[in-house]
C-alpha cells in the first residue's frame, strides 16, 4: 500500500519512489561493480607473476593495501544486493534503499583508493618515487573532481518549484 501520494515532481508515491530510486541504484552499481571486478582480477593475478618477488617492501605494502580496498569495495558494492534478499517482504524499501545508497558511496571511495594505490605501485616501478606520488595525485584529484565536481555545481543550482528560484 502507498504511504504517501504525489511526492516530488514526478507525481509518484513513496513506494513507487523507492522503486524507482532502488532501480537506478542498482544499474549504477552494475557499472561500477564491473571496473571493481576487472581492476581486483588484475591485481589478485599480479600476486603470482615473476616481477612480483623484485617488489620493495613498500611496493608490497602498497599493493596489499590496494588489494583490500578492492576487496572492501566489491563488499561494499554487493551489500545492497544481500542487504535488499535479507528485508525483502518486510515493507523497507525506502530504508533499504539509503542504506544501500550509503554502501555504493562507501564502494566508490574504496575503488578510488584501489585506484590511486594500484597506480602509485605501477608508476613507482617506472618513475621515482616522488614523481610517482605527484602523479598518482594527481589521478586521484582528477577522478575525485570527475565524480564530485560536477554533483556539487548541479546540487548549488536553483531547481523548478523550489523556494529559491526556477519557474
Amino acid at each position: 500500500m502507498a504511504r504517501a501520494s504525489n511526492v516530488g515532481q514526478r507525481r509518484e508515491t513513496c513506494d513507487e519512489r523507492a522503486d524507482r530510486l532502488w532501480l537506478e541504484l542498482m544499474h549504477e552499481v552494475r557499472v561500477v561493480l564491473t571496473a571493481v571486478q576487472l581492476l581486483l582480477a588484475f591485481l589478485l593475478a599480479v600476486a603470482f607473476t615473476p616481477a612480483f618477488g623484485h617488489l620493495g617492501g613498500t611496493d608490497r605494502l602498497l599493493y596489499l593495501v590496494c588489494v583490500l580496498c578492492g576487496v572492501g569495495a566489491m563488499a561494499a558494492l554487493t551489500g545492497p544486493v544481500a542487504l535488499h534478499r535479507l528485508v525483502t517482504g518486510l515493507r523497507l524499501k525506502p530504508e533499504t534503499v539509503a542504506w544501500a545508497s550509503r554502501l555504493v558511496t562507501a564502494g566508490m571511495a574504496l575503488l578510488l583508493a584501489m585506484t590511486s594505490l594500484g597506480i602509485l605501485v605501477l608508476l613507482r616501478q617506472v618513475t621515482a618515487p616522488g614523481t610517482a606520488l605527484l602523479l598518482d595525485a594527481g589521478l586521484a584529484l582528477w577522478c575525485g573532481m570527475c565524480w564530485l565536481v560536477p554533483a556539487a555545481l548541479l546540487r548549488r543550482r536553483p531547481r523548478p518549484g523550489s523556494p529559491h528560484g526556477g519557474a
